[in-house]
């Protein structure tokens, strides 16, 4: 068995998973929306703790 077949058996092992890899209760826009948000107030608290003046 070759590295790429047994990188490819892994791989393709990995993606069907038990349920295919899609999760019914996950939104692809709220996970999205969630950690935009996050990163964003992350932003907001980096800029205001780093004033220098």
């Amino acid at each position: 068995m070759t590295a790429f077949s047994s990188a490819h058996t892994l791989a393709t092992l990995a993606s069907e998973g038990e349920h295919g890899g899609n999760h019914e209760s996950l939104s692809p826009y709220l996970t999205g929306g969630a950690a935009l948000a996050i990163l964003l107030l992350l932003l907001i608290i980096t800029t205001r703790f780093n004033r220098d003046r």
